[in-house]
């Protein structure tokens, strides 16, 4: 499903015009962007929650030219559905 999707199926669904779903959608998302920048996690309950996740400083490889390089430490933006969530896409998807 795209942002375009949603956004149709939530007009439908509440009445309300295209373009305010569309700026109240796009909104959400810079909020959470933001907050995920600020290194603050996001809660919504009964969803999930966004968070910021730490990945250590790894050693990698540069295939091409065949050399060792270091990896820093760095932040990474993470979802973890809640309990809730998981249960309902289990019991409700179906297998194609």
């Amino acid at each position: 499903m795209t942002k375009a999707e949603i956004v149709t199926s939530i007009s439908e669904k509440t009445g309300i015009e295209k373009g305010d779903v569309l700026a109240t959608v796009e909104a959400l998302m810079e909020e959470i962007k933001g907050s995920l920048e600020k290194n603050d996690n996001v809660y919504l309950r009964g969803f999930g929650s966004f968070i910021v996740k730490r990945r250590a400083e790894k050693t990698g490889r540069n295939i091409t030219k065949n050399t060792t390089i270091m990896i820093p430490a760095h932040n990474i933006p993470s979802f973890k559905p809640a309990k809730v969530f998981v249960e309902g896409v289990k019991s409700k998807v179906i297998v194609k």
